[in-house]
Protein backbone atom coordinates (compact mmCIF):
# COMPACT_ATOMS: atom_id res chain seq x y z
CA UNK A 1 0.00 0.00 0.00
CA UNK A 2 1.34 3.29 -1.01
CA UNK A 3 1.87 6.03 2.06
CA UNK A 4 2.32 9.16 2.18
CA UNK A 5 3.00 11.91 4.62
CA UNK A 6 2.62 16.40 5.09
CA UNK A 7 4.16 18.08 7.38
CA UNK A 8 5.22 21.29 8.47
CA UNK A 9 7.96 23.48 10.08
CA UNK A 10 7.35 24.46 14.06
CA UNK A 11 8.30 28.16 12.71
CA UNK A 12 6.31 28.05 10.20
CA UNK A 13 8.31 28.80 7.22
CA UNK A 14 7.88 25.51 5.07
CA UNK A 15 5.80 22.72 4.11
CA UNK A 16 7.17 19.10 2.63
CA UNK A 17 5.61 15.99 2.04
CA UNK A 18 6.86 12.76 1.00
CA UNK A 19 5.62 9.22 0.01
CA UNK A 20 6.69 5.39 -0.77
CA UNK A 21 4.25 4.87 -4.15
CA UNK A 22 5.74 1.64 -4.94
CA UNK A 23 2.41 -0.38 -5.41
CA UNK A 24 0.84 2.61 -7.51
CA UNK A 25 3.80 2.38 -9.72
CA UNK A 26 3.48 -1.41 -10.06
CA UNK A 27 0.18 -1.42 -10.63
CA UNK A 28 0.81 1.40 -13.48
CA UNK A 29 3.64 -1.11 -15.05
CA UNK A 30 1.58 -3.97 -14.82
CA UNK A 31 -2.00 -2.26 -16.44
CA UNK A 32 0.42 -0.59 -19.01
CA UNK A 33 3.07 -3.34 -19.72
CA UNK A 34 6.10 -0.67 -19.20
CA UNK A 35 9.66 -1.07 -20.19
CA UNK A 36 12.25 0.29 -17.47
CA UNK A 37 12.44 3.47 -18.44
CA UNK A 38 8.63 3.91 -19.37
CA UNK A 39 7.95 2.59 -15.76
CA UNK A 40 10.40 5.59 -14.06
CA UNK A 41 8.72 8.12 -16.30
CA UNK A 42 5.11 7.22 -15.68
CA UNK A 43 6.05 6.46 -12.18
CA UNK A 44 7.56 9.64 -11.96
CA UNK A 45 4.65 11.63 -13.37
CA UNK A 46 2.15 9.38 -11.10
CA UNK A 47 3.90 10.24 -7.41
CA UNK A 48 4.31 14.21 -8.62
CA UNK A 49 1.03 14.62 -9.07
CA UNK A 50 -0.37 12.79 -6.02
CA UNK A 51 1.41 15.15 -4.21
CA UNK A 52 -0.54 18.11 -6.20
CA UNK A 53 -3.86 15.97 -5.81
CA UNK A 54 -3.23 16.31 -1.98
CA UNK A 55 -2.86 19.82 -2.06
CA UNK A 56 -6.38 20.54 -3.46
CA UNK A 57 -8.81 22.13 -1.32
CA UNK A 58 -12.11 20.62 -2.43
CA UNK A 59 -13.22 16.78 -1.73
CA UNK A 60 -13.78 16.36 -5.21
CA UNK A 61 -11.47 18.87 -6.95
CA UNK A 62 -8.84 17.09 -9.75
CA UNK A 63 -5.65 17.64 -11.25
CA UNK A 64 -4.37 16.88 -14.14
CA UNK A 65 -0.70 16.77 -15.30
CA UNK A 66 0.04 16.07 -18.74
CA UNK A 67 3.70 16.56 -20.12
CA UNK A 68 4.49 16.26 -23.93
CA UNK A 69 8.04 16.84 -25.15
CA UNK A 70 8.58 15.15 -28.37
CA UNK A 71 10.31 12.34 -27.34
CA UNK A 72 9.64 8.69 -28.27
CA UNK A 73 7.63 7.60 -25.06
CA UNK A 74 4.56 10.60 -26.61
CA UNK A 75 2.30 12.36 -24.14
CA UNK A 76 2.47 10.90 -20.29
CA UNK A 77 -0.65 11.95 -18.74
CA UNK A 78 -1.34 11.71 -14.87
CA UNK A 79 -4.79 12.79 -13.02
CA UNK A 80 -5.21 12.70 -9.43
CA UNK A 81 -7.67 13.24 -6.99
CA UNK A 82 -7.90 15.43 -3.21
CA UNK A 83 -6.73 12.35 -2.15
CA UNK A 84 -4.02 11.33 -3.69
CA UNK A 85 -5.70 9.06 -5.39
CA UNK A 86 -3.89 8.37 -9.30
CA UNK A 87 -4.08 7.12 -12.22
CA UNK A 88 -2.11 7.65 -15.40
CA UNK A 89 -0.88 6.75 -19.13
CA UNK A 90 2.12 6.81 -21.53
CA UNK A 91 1.68 7.13 -24.97
CA UNK A 92 3.86 4.66 -26.29
CA UNK A 93 5.06 2.21 -23.14
CA UNK A 94 7.52 -0.01 -24.84
CA UNK A 95 10.47 2.72 -25.61
CA UNK A 96 13.85 1.37 -24.80
CA UNK A 97 16.79 3.25 -24.45
CA UNK A 98 20.41 3.04 -23.13
CA UNK A 99 21.17 4.29 -19.65
CA UNK A 100 22.09 8.02 -19.65
CA UNK A 101 25.69 9.52 -19.07
CA UNK A 102 24.86 9.07 -14.72
CA UNK A 103 24.15 5.63 -15.87
CA UNK A 104 20.47 5.86 -14.96
CA UNK A 105 17.56 5.32 -16.79
CA UNK A 106 16.75 8.20 -19.59
CA UNK A 107 13.72 9.50 -18.47
CA UNK A 108 14.39 13.20 -19.92
CA UNK A 109 15.82 11.21 -23.57
CA UNK A 110 12.10 8.95 -23.74
CA UNK A 111 9.98 11.97 -22.95
CA UNK A 112 12.45 14.67 -24.74
CA UNK A 113 12.06 18.74 -23.35
CA UNK A 114 11.15 20.10 -26.67
CA UNK A 115 7.65 20.77 -25.05
CA UNK A 116 5.17 21.98 -22.10
CA UNK A 117 4.22 20.59 -19.19
CA UNK A 118 0.56 21.19 -18.54
CA UNK A 119 -1.37 21.32 -15.29
CA UNK A 120 -4.99 21.59 -15.08
CA UNK A 121 -6.83 21.96 -12.16
CA UNK A 122 -10.93 21.44 -11.92
CA UNK A 123 -12.27 22.94 -8.51
CA UNK A 124 -15.67 22.43 -9.73
CA UNK A 125 -15.83 26.08 -11.13
CA UNK A 126 -17.41 26.78 -15.40
CA UNK A 127 -13.74 26.39 -16.48
CA UNK A 128 -10.42 24.37 -14.77
CA UNK A 129 -7.67 26.57 -14.00
CA UNK A 130 -4.88 25.59 -16.68
CA UNK A 131 -1.27 26.38 -16.46
CA UNK A 132 1.72 25.81 -18.83
CA UNK A 133 5.43 26.46 -18.77
CA UNK A 134 8.57 25.17 -21.20
CA UNK A 135 9.88 21.05 -20.16
CA UNK A 136 13.49 21.79 -18.42
CA UNK A 137 14.22 18.49 -18.98
CA UNK A 138 12.23 16.07 -19.22
CA UNK A 139 13.07 14.23 -16.51
CA UNK A 140 9.64 15.42 -14.31
CA UNK A 141 10.64 16.21 -11.16
CA UNK A 142 12.80 19.51 -12.40
CA UNK A 143 9.91 20.11 -14.82
CA UNK A 144 7.29 20.34 -11.88
CA UNK A 145 9.81 22.37 -9.73
CA UNK A 146 10.09 25.27 -13.00
CA UNK A 147 6.33 24.61 -12.91
CA UNK A 148 5.79 25.85 -9.56
CA UNK A 149 8.71 28.77 -10.15
CA UNK A 150 7.37 30.32 -13.29
CA UNK A 151 3.41 29.70 -13.16
CA UNK A 152 2.56 30.32 -9.55
CA UNK A 153 5.63 31.54 -7.94
CA UNK A 154 6.05 28.79 -5.27
CA UNK A 155 9.71 28.43 -4.25
CA UNK A 156 9.28 24.44 -4.41
CA UNK A 157 11.84 21.33 -4.20
CA UNK A 158 10.94 18.34 -5.87
CA UNK A 159 12.57 14.46 -6.06
CA UNK A 160 10.94 11.98 -7.68
CA UNK A 161 12.63 8.33 -8.35
CA UNK A 162 11.60 4.93 -9.52
CA UNK A 163 13.77 1.79 -9.16
CA UNK A 164 13.24 -0.77 -11.69
CA UNK A 165 14.17 -4.34 -10.62
CA UNK A 166 15.72 -6.92 -13.63
CA UNK A 167 12.94 -8.67 -14.37
CA UNK A 168 10.34 -5.30 -15.07
CA UNK A 169 8.42 -5.08 -11.15
CA UNK A 170 8.97 -1.82 -9.27
CA UNK A 171 11.83 -2.61 -6.69
CA UNK A 172 10.88 1.25 -5.14
CA UNK A 173 9.34 4.39 -6.04
CA UNK A 174 8.62 7.48 -4.43
CA UNK A 175 9.56 11.45 -3.85
CA UNK A 176 9.41 14.29 -1.60
CA UNK A 177 9.00 17.84 -2.30
CA UNK A 178 9.51 20.98 -0.50
CA UNK A 179 7.41 24.56 -0.38
CA UNK A 180 8.74 27.46 0.84
CA UNK A 181 5.35 29.19 2.63
CA UNK A 182 5.04 33.04 2.20
CA UNK A 183 6.68 33.74 6.18
CA UNK A 184 9.79 32.05 5.01
CA UNK A 185 12.88 34.24 4.59
CA UNK A 186 16.18 34.34 3.26
CA UNK A 187 17.72 32.26 6.36
CA UNK A 188 14.66 30.18 5.70
CA UNK A 189 16.02 29.68 2.13
CA UNK A 190 19.71 28.92 3.06
CA UNK A 191 18.68 26.60 5.65
CA UNK A 192 16.36 24.32 3.56
CA UNK A 193 19.41 25.02 0.40
CA UNK A 194 22.47 23.39 3.05
CA UNK A 195 19.91 20.89 4.01
CA UNK A 196 19.28 19.23 0.53
CA UNK A 197 22.63 19.90 -0.61
CA UNK A 198 24.18 16.26 -0.30
CA UNK A 199 20.64 13.88 0.27
CA UNK A 200 20.84 11.01 -1.09
CA UNK A 201 18.47 9.71 -3.64
CA UNK A 202 14.86 8.67 -2.94
CA UNK A 203 15.36 5.75 -4.16
CA UNK A 204 18.41 4.81 -1.61
CA UNK A 205 16.43 6.21 1.30
CA UNK A 206 13.13 3.67 0.37
CA UNK A 207 16.01 0.69 -0.43
CA UNK A 208 17.42 1.72 3.08
CA UNK A 209 13.62 1.28 4.39
CA UNK A 210 13.07 4.95 5.55
CA UNK A 211 9.22 5.83 5.33
CA UNK A 212 8.01 8.86 3.99
CA UNK A 213 8.10 10.20 7.60
CA UNK A 214 12.08 9.56 8.11
CA UNK A 215 11.88 11.21 4.26
CA UNK A 216 10.92 14.59 5.26
CA UNK A 217 12.89 14.42 8.60
CA UNK A 218 16.28 13.59 6.67
CA UNK A 219 15.66 16.35 4.24
CA UNK A 220 14.79 18.93 6.42
CA UNK A 221 17.15 18.00 9.64
CA UNK A 222 17.90 21.52 10.00
CA UNK A 223 13.43 22.29 10.79
CA UNK A 224 11.63 20.68 13.59
CA UNK A 225 9.06 19.17 11.83
CA UNK A 226 5.28 18.86 12.89
CA UNK A 227 3.30 15.95 11.47
CA UNK A 228 0.20 17.34 9.40
CA UNK A 229 -1.37 13.85 8.49
CA UNK A 230 -1.10 10.64 6.37
CA UNK A 231 -2.54 8.80 4.16
CA UNK A 232 -2.89 5.70 1.67
CA UNK A 233 -3.26 6.40 -1.70
CA UNK A 234 -4.00 4.05 -4.59
CA UNK A 235 -4.08 3.99 -8.52
CA UNK A 236 -7.64 4.53 -9.05
CA UNK A 237 -9.55 4.56 -12.06
CA UNK A 238 -13.21 5.85 -11.98
CA UNK A 239 -13.98 4.95 -15.36
CA UNK A 240 -17.31 3.15 -15.99
CA UNK A 241 -19.69 1.83 -18.64
CA UNK A 242 -22.41 5.06 -18.39
CA UNK A 243 -19.17 7.39 -18.50
CA UNK A 244 -17.90 5.79 -21.73
CA UNK A 245 -21.37 6.42 -22.74
CA UNK A 246 -21.49 9.80 -22.33
CA UNK A 247 -18.04 10.51 -24.06
CA UNK A 248 -19.71 8.58 -26.99
CA UNK A 249 -22.55 10.93 -26.73
CA UNK A 250 -20.11 14.27 -27.38
CA UNK A 251 -18.73 12.14 -31.04
CA UNK A 252 -22.44 13.95 -32.41
CA UNK A 253 -25.21 12.70 -34.15
CA UNK A 254 -23.60 12.08 -37.62
CA UNK A 255 -20.30 9.80 -36.32
CA UNK A 256 -22.45 7.71 -33.91
CA UNK A 257 -24.96 6.47 -36.85
CA UNK A 258 -22.01 5.61 -38.85
CA UNK A 259 -20.58 4.01 -36.35
CA UNK A 260 -23.67 1.82 -35.44
CA UNK A 261 -23.38 0.48 -39.19
CA UNK A 262 -20.25 -1.95 -37.21
CA UNK A 263 -20.85 -5.40 -35.61
CA UNK A 264 -19.70 -3.28 -32.46
CA UNK A 265 -18.07 -0.97 -30.82
CA UNK A 266 -15.23 -1.11 -28.68
CA UNK A 267 -13.92 1.33 -26.34
CA UNK A 268 -10.50 0.87 -24.34
CA UNK A 269 -9.72 3.02 -21.27
CA UNK A 270 -6.35 4.89 -21.60
CA UNK A 271 -6.00 4.48 -17.75
CA UNK A 272 -6.71 0.62 -16.75
CA UNK A 273 -6.84 -0.66 -20.26
CA UNK A 274 -10.74 -2.02 -19.33
CA UNK A 275 -12.42 -2.66 -22.61
CA UNK A 276 -16.60 -1.21 -23.07
CA UNK A 277 -18.27 -2.72 -26.05
CA UNK A 278 -21.44 -1.70 -27.42
CA UNK A 279 -24.14 -3.25 -29.78
CA UNK A 280 -25.06 -0.94 -33.10
CA UNK A 281 -28.63 -0.54 -30.86
CA UNK A 282 -26.71 0.85 -28.00
CA UNK A 283 -25.15 2.94 -30.56
CA UNK A 284 -28.00 4.37 -32.34
CA UNK A 285 -29.88 4.77 -29.11
CA UNK A 286 -27.14 7.00 -27.80
CA UNK A 287 -27.19 8.85 -31.88
CA UNK A 288 -31.43 9.65 -30.42
CA UNK A 289 -30.02 10.66 -26.94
Amino acid sequence: MAHSVRCISKDGTLFVMAADTTDIVETARRLHHTSKVCSAALGRLLTGCSFMGQLLKGNDDTVTLRVKGGGEAGVVVAVADSDGNVKGYIENPNVELPLNSKGKLDVGGAVGKDGYITVMRDLGLKEPYIGQTPLVSGEIAEDITAYYAMSEQTPTVCALGVLVNPDLTIAVAGGFMVQLLPTADSEAIDRVEKCIQDIPAVTTMLAEGLTPLDICRKVLSEFELEQLDESFPEYRCDCSRDRVARALVTLGKEELLSMAQDEFTEVNCHFCNKKYKFTPAEIKALAKS
